[in-house]
């Protein structure tokens, strides 16, 4: 297993230029959600710890292939775990208990997503850790929450996403409820979790309190259904599914082109009569079935009915040079290999490669949060299981040598 000192560059921890700077992040997540959150944290300056099990580590290490080219992890465990320093400690002994509440000591925060009553087996719960650490900020992420008939449940994306509505909105109409192509519940979980942290520790600036976050994947599922979810509220009707049509507006939607497909948004009326002034469609602007959004909502199937042909017309690249000129919403359906090949999300810098302790390089994915002063600081690849352990028990927490090759023999780091 390597160690600071077999791996002494790779492991050296640069100090952080970020917003959160200053701040140590104790991180008991895996998987998704929480290391999502933790990641984000990591990402704007705080100083995160991600303790592993020893010999096996997050659960996302083995969830290959692929692997990152030249190297034995994860691309799935890569792309939710930079900035971070990987620590191996037995939870459930009375000894790694111990480093736990040790690390505590000198720790701003606490992500978690073990199931609800998981952690106070081990002493380590809020209920169990508030007295002796009161302005510890500890987020709790799971599938339903901390209360509720559904707390005990293990939560799971795609269960989520079915629970949670979405399923039931996504796919063509006379087809199969479809989950989205990426893991969103988890996303959505770990992003409100960082969201509830920004808004304890203003809390605990104030008052010097820390307080639990209970973040439920439903709950947090149920929050993002946004305008379909207000839609069943004002009517008390379930939406259908529509394909890759809008609810609540037309045309905004998928169509064919000549060559392939193209997503045409027509996002209010001014938009929708340019659109037809310069396709031959002027006429339409005088038929009271289009003449309003509305209107066109109520007409939707005579709407694509009328517009398909006219957009097999041209390829996907002429309409999108004539509707750019217009100024009205369109684009491709883009490929992976073409959303990274793109002009424009390389001209943002949604790439960043990062040198790993496998002397490899790597790509991960940018963080999208750009703050003029304090960008994102990638100072450090997803590290290698325990790669850090033996720099934060003794030189962290002051365990002598002895005392560390007392812990590594049982198997406790």
């Amino acid at each position: 297993m390597p160690t600071s000192k077999d791996q002494a560059t790779a492991s050296a921890w640069r100090e952080a230029t970020g917003p959160l700077k200053g701040l140590r992040v104790l991180d008991l997540t895996r998987v998704l959600a929480g290391p999502t959150c933790t990641q984000m944290l990591g990402d704007l300056g705080a100083e995160v710890i991600k303790i592993e099990r020893p010999g096996a580590g997050d659960d996302t290490r083995g969830f290959a292939p692929p692997t990152m080219p030249g190297t034995s992890e994860s691309a799935y465990f890569v792309g939710v775990n930079r900035n971070k320093r990987s620590v191996t400690v037995d939870i459930a002994v009375p000894e790694g208990q111990a480093i736990i509440r040790r690390m505590l000591e000198d720790c701003d925060i606490l992500v978690e997503n073990f199931k609800v009553g998981a952690l106070a087996k081990y002493g380590l719960g809020y209920d169990e850790l508030k007295a002796d650490f009161p302005s510890l900020i500890y987020c709790s992420i799971t599938g339903f929450g901390q209360t509720g008939p559904y707390a005990p449940r293990p939560g799971y994306d795609s269960l989520i996403q079915a629970m949670g509505g979405v399923m039931s909105l996504t796919g063509e109409p006379d087809g199969l409820p479809q989950k989205v192509g990426v893991p969103v519940a988890d996303l959505f979980a770990g992003l409100y979790g960082c969201i509830g942290i920004l808004a304890a520790l203003r809390h605990r600036e104030r008052t010097g309190q820390g307080q639990q976050i209970d973040i439920g994947m439903l709950d947090t599922h149920v929050a993002w259904l946004a305008n379909q979810g207000m839609n069943y509220l004002a009517t008390g009707e379930n939406p259908p599914r529509l394909g890759n049509q809008h609810p609540n507006i037309v045309p905004y939607q998928v169509f064919p082109t000549q060559d392939g497909h193209i997503v045409l948004s027509v996002g209010n009326d001014p938009t929708f009569k340019r659109f037809c002034e310069n396709t031959g469609l002027r006429h339409l602007l005088s038929d009271e079935r289009f003449a309003t959004n509305a209107a066109r909502v109520t007409n939707r199937q005579l709407v694509t009915d009328t517009l398909t042909p006219v957009m097999q017309s041209q390829t996907t690249l002429a309409w999108v040079e004539k509707l750019e000129a217009l100024k009205i919403g369109c684009g491709p359906i883009n490929k992976l290999s073409e959303v990274f090949a793109d002009p424009h999300v390389q001209a943002r810098g949604m790439l960043v490669e990062m040198q790993h302790a496998s002397g490899e390089t790597v790509k991960v994915i940018a963080n999208p949060v750009r703050l003029s002063a304090t960008p994102a600081d990638y100072r450090f690849a997803p590290p290698v299981l325990g790669q850090h352990t033996e720099e934060v028990v003794m030189d962290l927490l002051g365990y002598s040598e002895e005392e560390f090759a007392a812990l590594r023999a049982k198997g406790v780091v």
